[in-house]
């Protein structure tokens, strides 16, 4: 598969397939090939009761290394914040830290680890969704 050039769009997905009602990571992200550059929103689900359950992460950064060895993979960091509402009875709401590590082939397939709010997935399967 050829490596897409200039600016596209990819969808991803990453989630623990072998653990039940583990967090889903879905990337929507932008990525701007000739300085590797990464930007665009996630959101992740879980099967928990609302208000909990879906995090919106709105502004996701990061970039792009290729690894150049043999069958060339693509090492890919992110990272970004979303807003917390603290639960009642307590009042307010705070900015929460999200990073992602993914190691991709060519067509964004491979293995990756998120953390969000002191949570971290490791190991989680990644596939290319659109």
């Amino acid at each position: 598969m050829p490596e897409p050039v200039g600016f596209y769009i990819v969808k991803l997905r990453v989630e623990r397939k072998d653990l039940i009602g583990a967090p889903v990571l879905t990337l929507d992200l932008g990525v701007y090939a000739p300085f590797g550059e990464v930007n665009g929103s996630g959101e992740i689900t879980q099967a928990l009761p609302p208000p909990f359950g879906h995090i919106h992460i709105p502004h996701v950064t990061g970039h792009i290394h290729h690894t150049g060895f043999g069958h060339d993979e693509q090492l890919v960091t992110l990272h970004g914040q979303y807003v917390v509402s603290v639960p009642p009875p307590a009042i307010g709401t705070y900015l929460a830290n999200f990073s992602a590590a993914l190691v991709v082939d060519a067509g964004w397939n491979g293995k990756g680890t998120f953390t969000y709010n002191h949570h971290t997935i490791a190991n989680a399967d990644v596939q290319k969704i659109g």
